[in-house]
């Protein structure tokens, strides 16, 4: 008999400011915004359910 365990559907991803260039690792469906912490810039606006990515994604964390 198999089991099969349920894979989050929630990720870490890496984004990309789009004003100074700085790479962060952030949650993609977070509850609330996600600020940039070198210029402080939005990264990520929360929507109830996956945010709203304003930087470049440059991939997800494994």
């Amino acid at each position: 008999m198999s089991s099969s365990i349920p894979q989050p559907k929630s990720k870490f991803v890496t984004v990309k400011c789009p004003d100074c260039g700085n790479e962060q690792i952030a949650f993609n469906k977070p509850a609330t915004q996600v600020a940039c912490n070198v210029c402080g810039a939005t990264l990520i606006k929360p929507t109830g359910g996956k945010g709203l990515i304003r930087g470049e994604l440059l991939g997800e964390v494994q």
